[in-house]
């Protein structure tokens, strides 16, 4: 009978009854989208790739947050650059604690691609946890059998200890296929150490340079004495390959009998004998160097193709005992302020502004690097701080205003190099100004020579071809995060003239 009626109807107003089925069938649309939107929001809610089982996502600079909500923070194929320093120096950090009870770091859905002797390469998405680290944040799921503990590789990633700390972020590189300027490729471990009364004070680099292991290359001994008052003493010695030993799994560098070596807790055993660039007698160098716990720089690597340039500083702040002997007479050192830090990259063409400093509780680094050929009149230059908790504060100086009034004679040249500097940086509610007074000051041409953060002549075609190297007195001023920062103490600090 409703069949009957329906369709009497359909025939008697038929436009009427299209217009009924019309809207029913709209409304009927409506209700399913709204349910369909509804599910999904209730999965996303539940998604561990938007939630990731703790009460804050940490994400990159930049992300826009409402991108996450179609696809999960899985789904945009990005990385935190740099993600275990974050971990350790801040999320998993003693200054957090307080504020931040446990931290997961969690990888999901990245792209990568499997290789093997008798597999072609297969494209798939990976995904990665510490299994102890999301249980702690209330994520881990639920398992059906077998176990899932942290293994070897996870606890060193969130839980080094001081050795392999060092080797993961010291070790050493190849240079790479296609970069331009192969011979001007090099590496190095740089250590700096300073007196008691500060007035003498010693640079040293291990080096090896050229087109390594493929070609043609070489290591290097580097070391300069100085004084203040007096002219640098140099030492230099060349190492042929066969008399050196690499690798790009460990901080370890050995030049035939001399080495640097990571000891079993952390510290760095050196040891050198290089021989006087003006004939006189060798040098010999026996020291320990203890970096300071959490006082770091993890790296960076710039450019890319035919540039390259990588610095990490593993010892920002360092203290060394042992001893540096020329003949009889010994500069001995217990427990002397120093310094350790780590280069590579092709280095035609390329110069830099660079300093480290303590300035009472705190440690300074500053610096930026030049490329070869770049539009870009000054590369962007950044001021890090530590303190005895680690990580403090990045600061973004526009500049480093000089105050050339210095005067130094290279050659036939005379320079005028810098007697003090200042850098500025203000960043919301956060403020910094350090002073530098320079107190001595060396320059070297290094179109003749070759210095002890850079290479030889034959690889440098710069316009500002002397390179000075300064060590002074940095006064540390400012505000961070409503209190106020202050120190004062010795750095060493390089620029170009």
């Amino acid at each position: 009978m409703i069949l009957v009626l329906a369709l009497r109807n359909l025939v008697l107003r038929p436009w009427r009854s299209l217009l009924l089925l019309a809207g029913f069938g709209l409304g009927v649309g409506v209700m399913i989208t709204l349910l369909s939107i509804g599910e999904a929001m209730v999965v996303q809610a539940r998604d561990e790739k938007l939630v990731g089982g703790g009460e804050v996502t940490v994400l990159p600079d930049g992300v826009d947050l409402e991108l996450l909500k179609t696809g999960g923070v899985g789904g945009m194929w990005f990385s935190v650059a740099n993600a275990r320093f974050v971990y350790l120096q801040l999320l998993a950090s003693p200054r957090l604690r307080p504020l931040v009870p446990a931290a997961a770091p969690q990888m999901e859905g990245k792209l990568v691609y499997l290789r093997g002797a008798r597999l072609n390469e297969v494209a798939v998405r990976a995904s990665g946890e510490i299994p102890s680290a999301t249980r702690a944040v209330g994520a881990a799921p639920a398992l059906e059998r077998g176990v899932w503990d942290d293994d070897a590789g996870d606890r060193r990633w969130a839980a080094p200890n001081d050795e392999q700390l060092r080797h993961d972020i010291d070790h050493f590189h190849e240079t790479p296929v296609g970069v331009r300027d192969p011979a001007s490729w090099g590496e190095w471990h740089y250590f700096n150490v300073l007196s008691a009364d500060h007035r003498r004070w010693a640079f040293l680099t291990f080096l090896i340079g050229g087109e390594v292991p493929r070609g043609q290359w070489a290591g290097q001994l580097l070391l300069t004495l100085h004084e203040e008052g007096r002219p640098a003493r140099r030492y230099s010695r060349t190492v042929e390959r066969s008399r050196a030993r690499y690798s790009i799994h460990d901080a370890d560098l050995q030049l035939d009998d001399s080495y640097v070596r990571v000891l079993p807790d952390g510290r760095y055993a050196v040891r050198a004998r290089i021989p006087a660039e003006d004939g006189g007698a060798a040098a010999d160098v026996d020291l320990v160097v203890a970096p300071a716990p959490r006082a770091y720089f993890p790296g960076t690597s710039l450019g890319s193709g035919e540039f390259v340039s990588g610095y990490v500083v593993a010892g920002l702040r360092a203290s060394a005992t042992g001893s540096v002997c020329v003949w009889t007479r010994c500069e001995r050192y217990e427990e002397a302020q120093a310094y350790h830090d780590h280069n590579w990259g092709t280095w035609r063409g390329v110069t830099w502004d660079w300093g480290a400093a303590r300035a009472g509780s705190y440690t300074l680094l500053y610096g930026r690097v030049q490329a070869p050929d770049s539009l870009v009149a000054d590369a962007p230059l950044f001021l890090y701080l530590v303190d005895s908790l680690g990580f403090r504060a990045v600061f973004r100086p526009r500049e480093v205003q000089y105050d050339d009034t210095r005067r130094l004679v290279v050659g036939t040249t005379t320079l005028r190099v810098p007697s003090r500097a200042v850098m500025l940086d203000v960043r919301g509610g956060d403020t910094l100004r350090v002073e530098l007074d320079i107190e001595d000051a060396v320059a070297t041409d290094t179109r003749s020579a070759l210095a002890e953060r850079g290479e030889s002549g034959l690889a440098r075609r710069i316009p500002r071809p002397f390179f000075i190297q300064m060590k002074g007195v940095a006064r540390l001023t400012g505000r961070i995060d409503g209190q106020p920062v202050a120190g004062t103490g010795t750095g060493f600090f390089e620029t170009y003239r």
